[in-house]
């Protein structure tokens, strides 16, 4: 039987590189976008792990009318200035309880006219935090007409 051969080597071509940095900026474009970056650098104690137990739980459905108030012991680098007691932080910093009222009337005007009666105040408050400032919190929303409160808690299991 006759072999039949090729007698040329055949030689791969090139890949072809030149749609390559379209497909890396599309890349990049799309995490651009659907990342999103931490907005609040928390420097008090409270993680998931820390927030109360709760047998129930309901998930907020617009977080974009959220505010928040987190309360917890200052982390290591803050016990110095601030002590070891509960402290009340308002987005990036320190507060104190009449700083509440201020800081709701500044996010309620920050919301649409027709998204103020859904804003939510959630309390991401230590488990460890005594109820006495928690209810001091709750007074001074009250007076601020934020009547509309979540408290974040982590699922018993």
């Amino acid at each position: 039987m006759a072999k039949f051969s090729d007698k040329k080597k055949r030689k791969v071509g090139a890949i072809n590189t030149s749609s390559l940095p379209d497909v890396v900026f599309m890349i990049l474009f799309f995490f651009m976008a659907t990342t999103t970056m931490r907005e609040v650098e928390l420097r008090v104690q409270v993680k998931s792990s820390d927030l109360p137990k709760a047998t129930e739980i309901k998930k907020l459905e617009k977080k974009s009318l959220v505010s928040y108030i987190y309360v917890g012991k200052p982390l290591k680098e803050y016990v110095g200035m601030y002590g070891t007691e509960p402290r009340i932080q308002l987005n990036s910093s320190f507060a104190e309880l009449s700083d509440i009222y201020e800081y709701i009337l500044a996010e309620r005007e920050m919301r649409d006219e027709a998204e103020r009666p859904f804003m939510t105040t959630s309390l991401k408050v230590h488990q460890d935090t005594k109820m006495g400032i928690v209810t001091d919190i709750k007074q001074e929303l009250r007076k601020a007409s934020a009547l509309k409160i979540n408290y974040s808690a982590r699922k018993e299991i």
